[in-house]
């Protein structure tokens, strides 16, 4: 049995290593082979048994920055998120019996299995296996048809296939056939991503439009002490002001950068939209409000000329930290640990940016909201053009975390072909255009991203073509789950 836990061991390492920070991306393609020949002639207990352990390795590693905010709430969500990688663990022990179809069906469990995970219980859309290959260009071209479980389909099935050479009593013609056909695939998909990647984007506006980028890098912790509340704003007026010589038309600062309730500080707000009448420039801000008796975490969009154009109040809410999920079950934990009261917005606003002749709509995503794809798509839907994350990572420290965050982003950007900005307190603040590439960041000269202040200017290129992903969404997770009915 040592030897079969100390393979659960290799293969969540071999995973662990292929996400951020590390990045070893390849290790994904053959990083769950070490669990199926540790879940091999094992009894239905004990392959739960080893999965699960397997996955409080995986998700331990990959979620340890989480412990600098709360240690029961880590501690919680790696038991929780485990309970899919011990599920898969079973359908492992039934669907590698079944060669004929095992190819196929592993990998169409792992995507209904990741689908439940970001949906079930508000979701936690976090580090999809797809999520692993956001640098391999060519390969995710495909999440603009079938979204990124696309990807996580391919590196299974590969898995699987590379398994089933090792194990297989088949004759060598019918393993080669098989090898050949999951090479042919995996051509297929690089191969449409090449043409994806070298095919111009049939952009609607002829002209790009120039952003900026804050990254105040204020310590999440001074944000809500009043004490520090106009030194915060001076830094973001001097901030603002700055950009504005680099030409740009819009400015964007990131999530809850306004130092206090939008219309409580009235003082605060009065400098805001005098700023924005002197540099004569739209300005994009994240800030809580209060609307009545409800509170929002809330983006507003001022024009040029200091007035409010349009505010988006965030759609998905961190669970038990923005608010309490089942209040009536729960609701005694809201005071003990400090847990948010804020309210669910309910519109997928469109703001509209207006410049001489054209106009450029956007929407906002705050937060990790951008880990959510049908959230995103539906924005898209709408007529956003690109979109802008405003987010607050600096509760993680120096981590991982970011860069995690980032590679949902990609994916975002690839399945509905629009470019992605976004907008961090400490960092990571990048532009990613609509092939998910990286285009542009804000490091310093020792090459640092996170914790570090200063502005970042570049030009984006808004689109308004629909792709399929955009049009129809989950199909091929549907399509995954009629044949995973029909197998069984």
């Amino acid at each position: 049995m040592f030897f079969s836990f100390s393979l659960c061991f290799i293969s969540a390492l071999l995973l662990i290593l292929s996400f951020p920070s590390t990045d070893f991306y390849l290790f994904a393609w053959f990083g769950l082979v070490p669990l199926f020949f540790a879940l091999k002639n094992k009894n239905k207990k004990q392959t739960f048994f080893l999965s699960y352990l397997w996955g409080l390795i995986f998700w331990a590693g990959i979620l340890y920055w989480l412990v600098k905010v709360t240690f029961l709430g880590y501690l919680f969500l790696v038991l929780y998120l485990a309970i899919y990688l011990g599920l898969f663990g079973l359908i492992t022990n039934y669907g590698l019996r079944v060669t004929d179809y095992g190819l196929l069906f592993l990998p169409s469990a792992w995507v209904f299995l990741e689908f439940l995970r970001s949906n079930l219980f508000t979701g936690f859309a976090w580090v999809l296996l797809g999520y692993s290959q956001y640098k391999n260009l060519p390969l995710i071209q495909i999440a603009d048809i079938t979204g990124g479980y696309g990807v996580s389909f391919l590196i299974v099935l590969v898995n699987v296939a590379i398994y089933l050479v090792f194990i297989s009593k088949e004759s060598v013609f019918r393993r080669m056939k098989r090898i050949l056909a999951v090479f042919v695939l995996l051509s297929l998909c690089s191969i449409y991503g090449y043409f994806k990647i070298h095919t111009p984007l049939s952009a609607h506006h002829s002209l790009p439009l120039r952003i900026s980028l804050i990254q105040a890098n204020i310590s999440p912790y001074e944000k809500w002490d009043v004490k520090f509340k106009n030194e915060i704003i001076e830094r973001y007026v001097y901030l603002t002001q700055m950009a504005v010589r680099k030409n740009s038309s819009l400015i964007i600062w990131p999530e809850t950068a306004f130092p206090g309730f939008w219309e409580v500080e009235e003082d605060l707000r009065t400098k805001v939209l005098d700023l924005t009448k002197e540099v004569k420039t739209g300005i994009l801000l994240g800030a809580p409000v209060w609307e009545g008796e409800l509170i929002y975490n809330a983006a507003i969009f001022i024009s040029g000329e200091g007035e409010e154009i349009k505010r988006y109040r965030k759609i998905h809410l961190v669970p038990f930290g923005e608010y309490t999920p089942f209040p009536k079950i729960l609701g005694f934990l809201q005071h003990k640990f400090d847990i948010g009261d804020f309210t669910r917005g309910k519109e997928y606003a469109v703001f509209l940016h207006r410049l001489p002749c054209t106009g450029y709509p956007f929407s906002v995503l705050i937060c990790f909201e951008d880990i959510f794809p049908n959230l995103v798509r539906n924005f898209v839907k709408k007529g956003a053009e690109f979109l802008i994350n405003l987010t607050e990572d600096g509760w993680y420290g120096k981590s991982s975390a970011s860069f995690q965050h980032l590679q949902a982003l990609v994916f975002r950007a690839v399945e509905n072909r629009r470019y992605m900005v976004r907008a961090a307190n400490t960092g990571y603040s990048c532009v990613v255009s609509s092939l998910g590439k990286i285009v542009s960041e804000l490091k310093d000269d020792r090459g640092e991203r996170l914790f570090i202040r200063g502005i970042h200017t570049s030009d984006i290129l808004p689109n308004s073509e629909k792709t399929i992903y955009t049009r129809f969404g989950d199909w091929f997770v549907l399509l995954c789950v009629v044949f995973l009915i029909f197998l069984l």
